[in-house]
């Protein structure tokens, strides 16, 4: 299924930075970033289970906030896309070395 996170982290600290750090990091296993805070991730039940709560695990619930949009199985069908930048599709584009 095609999940979309997005999140708003505080980074007036040096904890914050490193939060923001890690929860983008954590977003790059499972999807690919289409704009600074937002990610396109391609996940399966168990694999999002995972996600959600390595991500509420790094979030500081008083400073922070993640969203979670799911899109659904045909979720690709459902995005259009505008301007620069083109995403490319981790499923379709995949390079194999």
């Amino acid at each position: 299924m095609l999940v979309l996170v997005t999140y708003d982290v505080s980074v007036t600290t040096a904890e914050g930075r490193k939060r923001l750090r890690n929860i983008s990091k954590t977003c790059l296993d499972y999807g690919v970033r289409v704009q600074n805070s937002v990610f396109e991730c391609e996940v399966d039940p168990a694999q999002l289970a995972f996600l959600k709560d390595r991500l509420l695990e790094i979030y500081d619930s008083e400073e922070d906030s993640l969203r979670f949009y799911f899109l659904g199985k045909r979720g690709r069908q459902r995005v259009e896309h505008f301007g620069a930048k083109p995403v490319e599709d981790p499923v379709h584009d995949a390079l194999i070395l």
